[in-house]
């Protein structure tokens, strides 16, 4: 049996790649849409992926399934649980399309997979229990747990509400995920646990940064799997729909797409975007719907020089896919500035992993400094140490906090406006166009995507760099008891 994790470290997502290697069979479980690395791996190592699965309808990035069964012939296996507004629509009647239902199973090659209602997260959401049958096991050696159970948390059923906007779904759905965890209790200790995503996810709160781990191990530290087995039902209900961070906005588009069916590639090929010349930068941008994302890692160089109305976007540390998916239209035809044109890649690669397909163009950071000036601009910030001395030359400023509902609650600036930064774009109608807005975060991150983005909106945005700690007590209301 071959068995390889290939983790999307911006989305901290995690696709499988399980083959007999008696057969040279294989299966792709929570495929992402840019499917070539995933057919590459298997050819490097002997194998052919004939067949494909989702555990569920999946909010964070558009899926591989289809672009594995309709362009390279996988038989795709998709849940039917959940009812009728949870099902891949785009799969049925198609000759290549399996649907399973709990306690289903199907093979490839010795290789058994079999279906175990997880509902919860989702209602259709679905795991799969893996058998070696080709060394002779007659049990499951791990269970393929999607979004059901991770690495130190599981899955957070509010997203329906939170993200889906179906409005009165979210308890109960905790109380079936709390049903789903508890019937675990019947399945063995030495199962592994095989996650689709890692610390850094916005689909749990607490997910721990180790790949992989065992479920005996998960039942005794694992605090919401722990819960669920040992506590009450209300107790393990208010406390998994705490502090659940805010999703991104285009959380909602995945789970639309991802139900009638993601765009296929145009001939299974990544957008090919053009390197732009200087001279032609002007005519470019002067064109409807154009957005800029700057990809720089440093804020600073940012801040002091970058073209008016890009988003600062930065592709290290997984922040691309938020920036864009919270800020940029699907329909927006997309300029990135990049470091190295190595980049390019990566870029081009995480926007098309949600849905953002328009990628025209590309330029380097040091090609900038070429740039009319009459095509620059430079943020206004200011350090978190001075929020007091400008609040007092501004009194007619409004200070908008845009960390998570949780930090928030914690402690705040006395009279700030809380609006966290991935859903901005919806709330943009509670926001004063005529007044300044000092933005501010915990550190100066999030805050300076935020005003990126209020600052191409025609805001007068000032960003608070620093850290939280930094702003002066006076300003905050006292620490509740």
């Amino acid at each position: 049996m071959f068995l390889r994790q290939i983790t999307d470290a911006a989305l901290a997502q995690n696709a499988y790649l399980i083959g007999c290697q008696r057969t040279g069979e294989a299966v792709i479980v929570d495929p992402e849409r840019d499917v070539d690395r995933y057919l590459q791996i298997a050819a490097e190592n002997g194998l052919r992926i004939t067949a494909v699965a989702d555990t569920h309808i999946h909010a964070d990035y558009l899926s591989g399934a289809r672009e594995m069964m309709e362009r390279h012939g996988a038989k795709a296996y998709l849940s039917e649980e959940g009812g009728p507004d949870w099902q891949f629509e785009w799969a049925k009647g198609h000759a290549n399309a399996r649907f399973l239902r709990d306690g289903d199973s199907f093979h490839v090659g010795n290789i058994e997979l079999k279906a175990l209602l997880s509902a919860g997260h989702t209602p259709e959401h679905l795991s799969f229990l893996v058998t070696d049958h080709g060394s002779g096991a007659t049990e499951p050696l791990g269970l393929l747990s999607g979004d059901f159970i991770f690495v130190g948390d599981v899955g957070r059923p509010d997203l329906l509400e939170s993200a889906a906007g179906q409005v009165g779904v979210m308890e109960p759905s905790a109380r079936t995920l709390y049903a789903s965890l508890r019937a675990t209790s019947v399945l063995s200790d030495h199962l592994q646990i095989l996650p689709a995503h890692g610390a850094g996810s916005a689909c749990g709160k607490a997910l721990g940064a180790i790949p992989i781990s065992v479920l005996g191990y998960e039942r005794r530290f694992n605090p919401a799997l722990h819960s669920a087995l040992n506590d009450a039902e209300q107790v393990f209900v208010n406390d998994i729909l705490s502090g659940q961070p805010e999703p991104p906005l285009y959380f909602a588009r995945m789970k639309r797409d991802n139900r009638l069916g993601p765009a296929l590639l145009p001939d299974g090929q990544l957008p090919q975007p053009k390197h732009l010349e200087i001279t032609d930068l002007a005519g470019f941008l002067a064109q409807e719907n154009i957005v800029a994302l700057d990809l720089r890692e440093d804020r600073q160089s940012f801040l002091l020089r970058h073209l008016k109305g890009a988003l600062l976007a930065p592709l290290a540390g997984g922040k691309l896919p938020v920036a864009a998916g919270s800020y940029v239209d699907e329909s927006a035809q997309i300029l990135l500035i990049v470091n190295d044109p190595k980049e390019v890649d990566e870029a081009v690669r995480q926007l098309v992993r949600i849905g953002l397909d328009h990628v025209a163009g590309w330029i380097t950071a040091s090609e900038m400094t070429g740039v009319s000036d009459a095509l620059m601009t430079a943020q206004a910030y200011i350090t978190t140490s001075q929020l007091q001395e400008a609040l007092a030359a501004h009194p007619e400023a409004l200070v908008l906090d845009v960390r998570s509902a949780d930090e928030y609650a914690a402690r705040h600036v006395d009279g700030a406006t809380h609006i966290a930064y991935t859903r901005l774009a919806t709330r943009l109608n509670e926001l004063p166009q005529g007044r300044r807005l000092y933005v501010h975060c915990g550190s100066g991150l999030r805050a300076s995507l935020a005003t990126a983005y209020l600052s191409k909106e025609g805001y007068n945005a000032v960003l608070v760099d620093g850290a939280f700690d930094k702003i002066s007590n006076a300003l905050k209301m006292p620490v509740s008891a």
